[in-house]
């Protein structure tokens, strides 16, 4: 089979290759899927730069994508052939992930794709479309409550706006960066959408929500927003973050205190069963009654695996990206 791997981390152009290898079997509990397209992710962007070790000495990354069931190992239904899935995790400690024609994987970290979901968007659901889901439901969820979606127009945040919406969410705001932006925002379903650029942030929540301020922020960067969202948040509120700039956080302990503001920091990778399995079956749920609307920002082909991390690393477009794997797809 085809695959993008690296051997070192570094550019993306001086370290992803495009290599045969042989193709996996599976083996007992595990399914192959003839993927059609892999999504690429910050944290796959991330991991290729240098930013977190090597595991392995050779890498094929990317955890989330699309594609057939086209063999099961030992103990799995044959069923399962021929079935349409997305894939979640498959690059999480792991050396494989879906950057390639054909991944192996431990059946559960396949779910069924609707036939009303096309491939490409498939790719996209492991990691911005679950992280979505899980900020919006973790902690009692969000129903009656005003919520503040950071980067509404980012891959997570476009999904997060529509699930806080359609889980019964008083008010939905958001922030972006520029008119594009703003008006995906809006298309999502935001109420309030406040480019941050050339607004002030806190005045502008505060007005929306008649001084009340807003329950809870599904923060895309803690480190950068921490003081905003200390103006915005009503006493008993909560963060939900599942990312930040800065590695090292300075957070104002009596402010947080005060108001009683509750913290739940999360990695998608890292949830227990019960909370994935949660957010895999609303998620189902969305997909099955075609309410999602997907941001799909561009498809590069497999060869241009290297330019695909490029267009994500420089945020060349707001939305997701997607690697088409197959030379031609059913």
């Amino acid at each position: 089979m085809r695959a993008a791997i690296y051997k070192k981390t570094g550019s993306a152009r001086d370290v992803i290759s495009i290599v045969e290898l042989e193709t996996p079997q599976a083996g007992p509990g595990e399914i192959r899927v003839r993927l059609h397209y892999s999504g690429v992710n910050p944290s796959d962007v991330k991991s290729r730069s240098g930013m977190r070790a090597m595991a392995f000495p050779r890498v094929i990354p990317h955890s989330d994508g699309a594609g057939v069931v086209d063999q099961v190992g030992e103990g799995v239904d044959h069923a399962r052939l021929g079935q349409r899935v997305w894939t979640w995790n498959a690059a999480w400690k792991r050396p494989n992930g879906t950057a390639a024609e054909y991944v192996v994987l431990p059946q559960a970290q396949a779910a069924c794709l609707p036939d009303g979901v096309d491939m490409p968007t498939g790719a996209c659901l492991g990691i911005p479309a679950m992280t979505a889901m899980h900020a919006i439901q973790v902690c009692g969820g969000v129903c009656g409550q005003r919520v503040l979606v950071t980067g509404g127009a980012g891959a997570v945040g476009h999904y997060a706006i529509q699930m806080a919406r359609l889980l019964g969410a008083r008010q939905v705001l958001t922030t972006v960066s520029g008119r594009e932006k703003a008006l995906l925002a809006q298309q999502a379903g935001a109420d309030v959408v406040i480019n941050y650029r050339t607004e002030d942030v806190a005045a502008r929540v505060m007005e929306a929500t008649q001084g009340e301020g807003v329950d809870r922020i599904v923060e895309v960067d803690f480190a950068a927003n921490i003081e905003i969202s200390l103006k915005v948040l009503k006493p008993d509120s909560l963060i939900v973050t599942y990312g930040s700039t800065a590695a090292e956080i300075q957070a104002p302990f009596y402010a947080l205190a005060l108001k009683n503001v509750g913290l739940k920091f999360f990695i998608l990778y890292n949830l227990d069963n019960a909370s994935r399995q949660s957010a895999i079956s609303e998620l189902m749920d969305m997909l099955v009654k075609g309410v999602l609307k997907h941001n799909m920002a561009s498809i590069f082909t497999l060869d241009e695996t290297a330019a695909a991390h490029e267009w994500v690393e420089q945020g060349k477009g707001a939305g997701n990206v997607v690697i088409k794997t197959q030379a031609s797809n059913a």
